[in-house]
């Protein structure tokens, strides 16, 4: 109801165009001191009204914007905190739990006897602050058919600090062997941390945390390792010095880490190679907002914390300007956020509406629990986004991973106490 609706005609006459003004804008500043939203460490209590709702059995039904019916089945629904998917040639699928186990699926049942690589540290429920520890990303050495070699990503507990660390092991069929780590963080590196190999023969990495614009940090960059954890030769800041982005006025060139490919990133949860460029697609929380798609290049800056399309948790923008000006810019980006986990590109012909789309899990909406959901994106031939479809939201599930199976189907995880592998195939 307008102001003009509320009043008599009459009354309305009498008042003044800056009365009305004025009465609305203390109105406003009342309602806006009345909204005693609670915070902790600085982020908003988040609400639980949709949260924790359990998952159903299936198969569930779904018509898609692209006149392609879809039917999701549920693979299994005992699993505690997945993190990633990964196939393997004869068709059995690993799983991470971030309680620090790999569990084996296969044919469609899960082995009850979880694997063990390295000494994970793992801590806190998903959607919590700082509650991303533990077993995280799996991935397979391109060789893998002749050396059987596995890659994880993890959270290492040392002298009472988290790092992040990277571990090769052989798979022996039924279990792994010959755990190393190849690559530890500094202590600066917090949270999630994907990992892809691209065609390079190359692992990337993408980390969390810390200074992002640091050269001397690990935190918040993409690096690249060879498959023993040296560094190429090639990577572009080897020898480099800079002066940070966000030091202040007068401060010294610091030495970039050999290891750093790019840099200027927030918090990744998702690594991907583009299966015709072969460039490496990044998926990055922003704040409250402007969460983020990168293709990664060499020796670019992303721009955190300098650059944002989201606002701080709090409720003010995180930049005046919500500019990539000196920074490379996001090829997709979400307002509110999504919370961008895992993405993934349709290649199949199962779902051939679909064929050529990119796939990104999301986690949560607005800071809304219960909002998980999985996002398709239909680009041009420029890569750029034409339309943008959200799927699964019913379900009220946290999607973490999302990859496409050796049978061209498409496979989600979700993140939750009693998590799930969910397969989308056609109805």
């Amino acid at each position: 109801m307008s102001i003009s609706q509320s009043l008599p005609r009459a009354q309305f006459r009498g008042l003044s165009f800056i009365t009305l003004l004025g009465g609305a804008l203390l109105a406003g500043n009342a309602l806006a001191q009345h909204a005693n939203v609670p915070f902790q460490s600085g982020i908003p209590v988040a609400p639980l009204g949709l949260a924790n709702k359990p998952l159903g059995t299936g198969p569930f039904k779904y018509a898609t914007g692209e006149g392609q019916d879809i039917r999701v089945v549920v693979v299994t629904k005992n699993l505690s905190f997945p993190f990633a998917i990964a196939f393997l040639p004869d068709g059995t699928t690993l799983v991470t739990e971030r309680k620090a186990d790999i569990r084996v699926i296969r044919n469609g049942k899960l082995d009850p006897k979880p694997i063990t690589g390295p000494t994970g540290y793992f801590t806190g429920t998903s959607g919590l602050p700082g509650a991303v520890h533990g077993y995280m990303d799996l991935v397979l050495h391109p060789q893998f058919a002749q050396n059987q070699l596995l890659y994880l990503s993890y959270t290492k507990r040392q002298n009472d600090k988290n790092y992040g660390a990277v571990a090769r092991m052989h798979w022996t069929g039924s279990g792994v062997d010959q755990v190393e780590d190849i690559w530890v963080s500094d202590e600066y590196t917090q949270g999630a941390m994907p990992i892809v190999f691209g065609r390079d023969g190359k692992l990337y990495i993408a980390t969390s945390g810390g200074d992002a614009q640091d050269p001397s940090s690990t935190a918040g960059k993409v690096l690249r390792i060879n498959d023993d954890g040296s560094v190429p030769k090639d990577n572009p800041f080897i020898g480099q010095k800079a002066v940070p982005a966000n030091a202040k006025p007068g401060a010294a060139a610091v030495e970039f880490l050999p290891a750093i490919y790019s840099l200027g990133h927030r918090s990744s949860l998702g690594l991907a190679v583009h299966p015709v460029t072969g460039e490496i697609w990044q998926s990055e929380n922003g704040p409250n907002g402007g969460d983020e798609l990168n293709i990664i290049k060499a020796g670019k800056n992303y721009g955190w914390p300098m650059v944002s399309l989201g606002r701080d948790y709090p409720g003010p923008w995180h930049n005046k300007m919500a500019t990539h000006e000196g920074f490379e810019p996001p090829v997709v980006y979400w307002t509110p956020a999504i919370a961008v986990s895992g993405l993934a590109f349709y290649t199949g012909d199962k779902l051939a509406k679909w064929k050529g789309d990119v796939f990104v899990g999301g986690l949560r909406q607005g800071e809304i629990p219960g909002t998980g959901h999985l996002d398709r994106i239909l680009f041009n031939e420029k890569m750029e986004e034409l339309r943008r479809e959200s799927l699964l939201v019913d379900l009220r599930q946290r999607i973490r991973d999302v990859k496409q199976g050796p049978d061209g189907l498409l496979y989600v995880i979700t993140d939750e106490a009693q998590g799930a592998l969910l397969r989308i195939e056609p109805k």
